[in-house]
């Protein structure tokens, strides 16, 4: 049996009270992952459409907020990601990239991709899909 992962790593950088606010958003999102009907009425609602896809753990930086995860969750990250961006850097700009790995070998176990999100858009590419656009 092989194990599938899909890795990303990230500091979103923040000033301290907006790190509280964020690390206080990731606690409410993980604590109610699988029970998105009884988030506070006052979570925001743009992600608690994601609370599913909410694979990544969030831990204090020095200068922000760490995202990593070893299971997923780019589409609720980069949803999280906008949601401060909007609130604290309308003009700011975030970018991560993400690979698909596996423990064994395997046809469908490799690749990753990128995310450029502002407060407006989130633009993202897989590798597969890039491939098979190059392809044709």
């Amino acid at each position: 049996m092989a194990d599938y992962f899909t890795n990303f790593s990230l500091v979103v950088k923040l000033k301290e009270p907006e790190r509280e606010y964020a690390l206080g958003l990731a606690t409410i999102a993980s604590s109610h992952r699988f029970d998105s009907e009884q988030v506070p009425a006052d979570f925001p609602p743009d992600l608690a459409l994601v609370l599913e896809g909410w694979d990544f753990e969030t831990e204090q930086d020095k200068d922000g907020i760490w995202l990593h995860s070893q299971n997923g969750g780019i589409d609720a990250a980069c949803v999280f990601i906008q949601h401060l961006l909007r609130k604290f850097s309308p003009d700011g700009s975030v970018s991560f990239e993400w690979s698909h790995d596996c423990t064994k070998p395997r046809l469908d176990a490799y690749g990753g991709g990128a995310a450029f999100i502002t407060a407006r858009k989130i633009k993202s590419m897989s590798t597969s899909n890039w491939l098979q656009k190059v392809a044709r």
